[in-house]
């Protein structure tokens, strides 16, 4: 008797720096306790972009074949044995961490600290773990949410990185039930852009902010994300730590300036990781203010 052929699909598979192939895979049914979802939008992270331009993500580098995307949302398609609340059809998003569920972190709800964590499109462990860019993907059904019928696909794909903003609002204690609040957001990439909505739905009474680039920031100001926007201005690398410190609290000054805060923000999401970003964040606050540093950031630089 003939072995039954399983169907293929296609995934965006990287193999190394620059190095991305369209590929066929099998596609295998899901197992106990996953579904499977037609991937039908995906965001790309700028963790995404490191691996395919550099091949690691930080300490994190490419040891397999890996299938990038984490911010994503599709439809189910298989629903695997013991799973009872997924149909095929129902629309969702995937949270792409899967939890170890039983640690102590994972016991006190706040499994994004567990130390087995396995991310989809990362390469923090080995063997890695597959991301969205394929047609379908099986995952674990407690890691999947039902979408409500007024949510888009791509709206759904911003979940994962709106979850993160909501996460340092909880962790800054910034809910809609605060009292009024100046926030000032530094960095207006997607993160960035996600904390001046998040901001604004909180009841913030102001919402300004910061970055390099005065393209994004005219988008932030055009599209009613923040109010007033600084756009840093460029200049020669600090030499030393003392001249960076300095240039830092100068620049962010000029902005509180312009902003008409001179005493600073009530609270500051802190969303480019970037070393200088992160010195003006705290000159960015008002005395008893608060920090959220969101971002990234690379590793500690050391002057000459």
């Amino acid at each position: 008797m003939s072995p039954i052929a399983l169907p293929t699909q296609h995934a965006a598979v990287l193999h190394g720096p620059k190095d991305l192939r369209y590929e066929p895979r099998t596609l295998w049914p899901p197992q106990q306790g996953h579904v499977q979802v037609q991937i039908v939008a995906t965001g790309l992270c700028g963790s995404d972009l490191h691996y395919y331009m550099h091949g690691r993500n930080g300490d994190f580098a490419l040891q397999a074949p890996l299938v990038l995307g984490h911010e994503s949302a599709g439809v189910v398609t298989a629903v695997g044995p013991g799973v009872k609340n997924f149909v095929v059809g129902q629309r969702v998003a995937i949270e792409a961490g899967i939890m170890c569920r039983d640690c102590s972190y994972c016991k006190r709800g706040r499994y994004n600290l567990c130390k087995n964590m396995r991310f989809a499109s990362s390469a923090k462990t080995f063997p890695h773990l597959d991301g969205t860019l394929q047609d379908r993907m099986n995952h674990p059904a407690h890691v999947v949410h039902p979408l409500p019928d007024n949510c888009t696909f791509d709206q759904a794909a911003l979940a994962e990185p709106l979850s993160v903003l909501l996460h340092a609002s909880h962790r800054g204690a910034f809910s809609p039930s605060s009292p009024p609040q100046t926030v000032l957001v530094f960095g207006v990439g997607a993160i960035g852009l996600l904390a001046c909505a998040l901001a604004k739905s909180y009841g913030a009474t102001r919402v300004c902010a910061i970055d390099i680039n005065q393209a994004r920031l005219d988008f932030a100001k055009r599209e009613g994300f923040a109010q007033e926007v600084f756009c840093l201005p460029g200049g020669d690398r600090a030499k030393t730590t003392e001249e960076a410190l300095k240039r830092a609290k100068e620049n962010v000054g000029a902005a509180l300036i312009a902003f008409g805060e001179q005493d600073g923000f009530d609270l500051v999401f802190e969303c480019t990781g970037a070393e200088p970003c992160i010195q003006m964040s705290i000159h960015g606050a008002i005395t008893g203010g608060k920090v959220l540093l969101v971002g990234m950031g690379s590793r500690t630089s050391h002057s000459p």
